[in-house]
């Protein structure tokens, strides 16, 4: 089966009123550290335990029976390699606003747990986090407020952009205290673009590209 860069079956018509979209429903992570994994997930996104064994567990923070589940069965072993292999590069999960997103940020660092990197994404603002088995979480927040509108700059604004098409790296930190001053996401985004934010050091994107001779993704 061909896709084309519409997204649409190449070779054969359209047929959007056919398919019964589904929602998503939750992610399944295979781990040889379940237990950490559920304390991990516990603390970072508010899951709660709906059912637990030795060989895997239902996890939630919603009203679905699971949003998470964990296989942890005999035979699996650690990937050192996952970073250069394909899968999953991460898992997400919204707030509301990017108070709600700065004051979490603000929770787990007195947890410990702190962002590998942030990006202001434009349509989002993105911090993410790496759980116990090296998976990565993305903790956003929109910054449309209007997923019709956000999926219209996508199609059309995104495609025009050429320096720093996937966002801009910021420090959370310094995002924080223009959040507890009372600046306004649009002017935070603002400031972003023009490196008021800047991440000390090199961000570890959990990916091997870009090679040392090419620029890096978002800068």
């Amino acid at each position: 089966m061909a896709i084309s860069s519409e997204g649409t079956v190449a070779g054969s018509p359209a047929r959007d009123q056919e398919v019964i979209a589904p929602s998503f429903h939750h992610i399944n992570l295979k781990t040889t550290r379940k237990d950490e994994m559920i304390a991990w997930y516990t603390v970072v996104c508010g899951m709660r335990v709906n059912y637990n064994s030795p060989f895997g567990a239902f996890l939630s923070n919603d009203r679905a029976n699971h949003r998470i589940a964990l296989l942890a069965v005999p035979g699996l072993t650690p990937d050192p390699d996952r970073r250069t292999h394909d899968g999953m590069h991460h898992s997400a999960f919204e707030y509301a606003s990017l108070a709600d997103l700065d004051s979490t940020f603000r929770r787990l660092l007195e947890e410990g747990i702190e962002p590998v990197f942030c990006v202001d994404h434009r349509n989002t603002i993105a911090y993410y986090y790496e759980d116990p088995d090296g998976n990565l979480v993305e903790l956003q927040c929109d910054a449309f407020g209007d997923w019709e509108a956000s999926t219209a700059w996508m199609k059309k604004e995104l495609l025009e952009i050429t320096e720093h098409p996937f966002g801009v790296i910021v420090d959370p930190a310094k995002v924080s205290e223009d959040v507890l001053a009372g600046v306004s996401l649009k002017e935070i985004q603002r400031r972003a673009d023009e490196g008021a934010y800047p991440w000390e050091g090199e961000p570890d994107l959990r990916l091997p590209w870009p090679p040392a001779d090419a620029p890096p993704m978002f800068k």
